[in-house]
């Protein structure tokens, strides 16, 4: 039996608690690999975590240094020669765009490792998708990209969201919260089919569990009305309900609502709260002013407009809530629309989903403390276009 089918089959019929193990062994019996380790990335994206049931696992390693942080960085693999003439190699392990983590393994020496780089390379993204169906049944891979404990509202937070990042050949997407332990209530959302993207970005009200069951009420009422097939300003119309119904007007849900034609790159866009949209195109960086409409949930049975705008191939639109844009110095000075485009000016070589993480850090020193005070939310969205996606960087 060819290798690459038997180590398939192999993680395939483990048990979902037992898929490194597995791997390691088909890994050593098949490919004489050694040390093989599985690093996820934890919640804040400052780490690499060992995904370990051993007694004794082995360190966690940075994100954004060393050779794994390269790999995970990257999307690449990356060779590290090691004594003896062996290869240590970091193969990125990412699902459809949303990067899960780093497979680290160690090959007998550089002619091996050549002759079967791009079958382990590809092994790893079947370890990806086997680990996003592991997770119905386990949560050891949950455990492991946990750094310290989440609260509960963070726990439903990260539960509730659809991934991290997400790549096709016409979009890519990012997006991140802070504090990643202990976010409130901000949230994302995506779904794609053939012709089509709808995002939602959150801007939660109020602080801990309340807020989080606020945002969980409106993101199912949202997808429930998106599963019904009905356009996004009536999608926006029924999740008002819902949310007053429960609440009354006490509560209100800050949304923004966009649906994307993937073909023709038009984009319609319901404003109903704060969050904020800025536009990325030939180097200049650009609110985009909508028409405010009311947040979810304020009043019984208000009724929403969709406006449009027209994406061109190479533009980048980031989204922000509140607890980005009016972050302040501890001597009171906001952090604004200016120092938000300088930002995002000055990561415009950076795929989508390393945007978001880049923007916050810059938010950190910004506020001078490293933990927030209020939830941040940054997303990014880089559209190709159809059919010609073959320069990926945004203008």
């Amino acid at each position: 039996m060819n290798r690459f089918v038997a180590a398939e089959r192999a993680l395939r019929s483990a048990a979902p608690h037992h898929l490194v193990d597995a791997l390691r062994d088909v890994l050593a019996d098949d490919w004489s690999a050694r040390d093989v380790e599985l690093y996820l990335a934890d919640y804040s994206l400052t780490a690499l975590r060992p995904a370990s049931t051993r007694p004794a696992p082995p360190d966690s390693l940075p994100m954004h240094d060393g050779p794994a942080g390269r790999a995970f960085g990257s999307q690449e693999p990356y060779v590290e020669k090691r004594g003896d003439d062996r290869v240590r190699l970091h193969l990125p392990v990412t699902v459809r765009g949303d990067r899960l983590g780093v497979l680290r393994l160690t090959l007998p020496s550089a002619a091996h490792t050549e002759e079967c780089l791009a079958e382990l390379t590809e092994l790893a993204q079947v370890l990806g998708h086997e680990l996003v169906v592991a997770e119905r049944d386990t949560d050891v891979y949950l455990r492991a990209r946990r750094s310290s404990r989440l609260t509960l509202a963070a726990e439903m937070q990260w539960q509730l969201l659809p991934g991290r990042s997400s790549t096709r050949a016409e979009y890519a997407l990012g997006g991140q919260l802070e504090p990643a332990y202990a976010i409130f209530g901000d949230n994302f959302d995506w779904s794609a089919d053939a012709d089509h993207l709808m995002l939602y970005v959150t801007n939660g009200m109020g602080e801990g569990i309340e807020a989080s069951l606020l945002t969980q009420l409106g993101i199912n009422a949202l997808r429930n009305a998106r599963r019904a097939g009905v356009p996004i300003s009536e999608q926006a119309a029924l999740a008002d309900q819902a949310v007053h119904a429960q609440y009354g007007g006490a509560q209100h849900l800050s949304v923004l609502l966009l649906d994307l034609d993937l073909v023709t790159g038009h984009l319609q866009i319901v404003d109903a709260g704060s969050p904020r949209m800025l536009l990325l195109r030939d180097r200049s960086v650009a609110a985009v002013e909508l028409e405010a409409q009311l947040p979810l949930g304020m009043f019984e049975e208000t009724e929403y407009l969709a406006q449009e705008v027209r994406l061109e191939p190479g533009d980048r639109l980031v989204f922000v809530s509140d607890g980005v844009y009016s972050v302040a110095t501890p001597g009171g000075e906001a952090y604004g629309d200016r120092a938000l485009a300088r930002a995002i000016n000055a990561t415009r070589l950076l795929p989508a989903a390393d945007v978001p993480g880049a923007v916050l850090r810059e938010l950190s020193g910004h506020r001078g403390t490293p933990v927030a005070d209020d939830d941040a939310l940054v997303v990014c969205l880089d559209w190709f276009g159809r059919g010609g996606a073959g320069d990926r960087s945004p203008r």
